[in-house]
């Protein structure tokens, strides 16, 4: 392979978020665009890893502290993904319920030492591989400490002229833990420890910042607003500016495909309006709402960052007042606002739906069947929701910040409009861009059947962003060339 991914992550083997879509989709268009794109992620307990066929190419064990820790690495056999696709099998660490939380959504206590393990598994199978990889690219902290390790470990500096690529995909989990549980590193330079302190705590996120040999961002905008606010990074970020750059995530079109679709339960045809209105039949026969009224959705973890403690103040404001419309929620998260979703179904029995679950199926038909999006958003790096709605002719009513202020245009102030947004993230500003989406609905419903038709045709795919990565990759070759001359 020429370059491998390393991730918690891959859509379908494993997902929990926008990170798993994105390395589930980027490998299989650079393989397509002809540069040789493999992907490792931990054998996480899945559905679809345990339905797989995998073939054992490797033993080996981590050294954590005063303890060793076995792993295999394994090759999944399934060649319909696009890339090939290796997993950490470590039982221990992540044979569970959940890829970072348990059953309860409780993030587990071990991650130190789950993503040190993982980490230190992958470099060991690189070290013995007969041709390694032009290029190791790292996403999110769970693998941060990697252009650390190949940089400054002595085991593993035979690795160090690999070049890395490091992206942010949410920079406020940095995977921080104390310098007490230092002792669970690989030995390292004892010179070579300010690379891995910010703030007087071991920082993953950081060290890769410093030590990487590029690193990204999932939009441009994402990366401004990075540094400005980035939960104490600022000043790194910014200093780092010369080897940094926004790159806007795509979608995979042969995925999420209205005309081709498995999940959805009437597939687009030619008809827009006919595909949106018989997969609203379905969407509301499951929800028990009325069909009659536009239908409005959230798809997503139901948590503070996405904006979610927002909804139940508004939705219930406005279906309280009367308001012309029907809301479906889909996702799982923070346990209070979970339970005041469950409270609304009951209270406007008609016209308010839940379902608490991860459900990739519904998520689809939900996409296919709702007239608008909502992503209030406080923090949005990229945001794939949106790019998935405008696909399937469902209007994103999102917050202007990060990836949804790059992606979505809104529909007033351009001939080019793509969607609804609103600035201020508060109940009143969020409520006003509902009220704005009623009056495209019903007072203007040409024009709402334009903007549905015309979001259907922006193209958001990977083939747009996969050539700024080729030439990031390419840059790199050029750069290691010049370094060993």
């Amino acid at each position: 392979m020429k370059i491998l991914h390393i991730s918690a992550e891959c859509y379908p083997a494993a997902k929990a978020g926008g990170l798993g879509d994105v390395v589930g989709a980027l490998p299989k268009y650079l393989n397509n665009a002809g540069v040789e794109t493999a992907v490792i992620i931990p054998k996480h307990r899945t559905k679809w890893l345990n339905a797989q066929s995998c073939r054992e190419i490797m033993q080996g064990s981590v050294r954590l502290g005063m303890n060793y820790m076995p792993y295999t690495i394994e090759e999944c056999l399934n060649d319909s993904l696009g890339f090939k696709l290796y997993v950490v099998s470590c039982p221990q660490f992540f044979d569970r319920t959940g890829i970072y939380t348990d059953e309860n959504g409780t993030g587990f206590r071990d991650d130190v030492e789950r993503w040190l393990t993982f980490q230190q598994a992958v470099i060991h199978w690189i070290m013995g591989l007969k041709t390694q990889p032009k290029v190791l690219h790292c996403h999110d902290h769970h693998t941060g400490l990697i252009p650390f390790m190949i940089k400054f470990c002595p085991e593993y500096k035979s690795l160090a002229q690999i070049p890395t690529v490091f992206t942010i995909h949410n920079g406020q989990y940095q995977g921080m833990f104390s310098w007490q549980m230092g002792q669970l590193m690989p030995f390292y330079d004892a010179e070579a420890s300010g690379m891995l302190e910010w703030k007087g705590a071991i920082n993953p996120m950081a060290s890769a910042i410093k030590c990487c040999w590029r690193f990204t961002t999932v939009s441009k905008g994402y990366m401004e607003e990075l540094r400005n606010d980035s939960g104490g990074l600022e000043w790194l970020m910014d200093n780092e500016r010369p080897k940094s750059i926004g790159i806007l995530n795509g979608i995979d079109n042969q995925v999420w495909d209205p005309s081709t679709d498995p999940m959805v339960g009437f597939q687009l045809q030619e008809d827009v309006a006919e595909f949106k209105n018989e997969n609203k039949k379905i969407i509301c026969e499951r929800f028990g709402l009325r069909s009659d009224l536009p239908l409005i959705t959230f798809i997503g973890r139901i948590v503070a960052e996405k904006g979610a403690d927002l909804m139940p103040e508004v939705i219930g404001q406005f279906l309280s007042r009367g308001g012309a419309a029907s809301f479906a929620i889909l996702g799982t998260g923070d346990p209070s606002v979970s339970d005041a979703f469950a409270r609304m179904a009951f209270r406007f029995n008609g016209t308010f739906g839940v379902s608490l679950e991860y459900n990739e199926t519904l998520s689809h038909q939900l996409y296919a069947g709702s007239d608008f999006l909502m992503m209030p958003s406080r923090v949005e790096p990229c945001g794939l929701n949106q790019m998935y709605a405008q696909r399937y002719g469902t209007v994103p009513i999102v917050r202007s910040v990060g990836g949804l202020r790059d992606t979505v245009v809104d529909f007033a102030t351009s001939s080019e409009g793509s969607g609804i947004r609103f600035s201020a993230f508060s109940a009143d500003d969020f409520s006003f861009a509902i009220v704005r989406a009623m009056r495209l609905y019903w007072d203007e419903p040409q024009k709402f059947s334009a903007l549905r038709q015309y979001i259907t045709t922006i193209d958001n795919s990977w083939e747009k962003s996969t050539n700024d990565y080729v030439n990031i990759y390419s840059q790199l070759a050029v750069l290691k060339i010049k370094e060993n001359s």
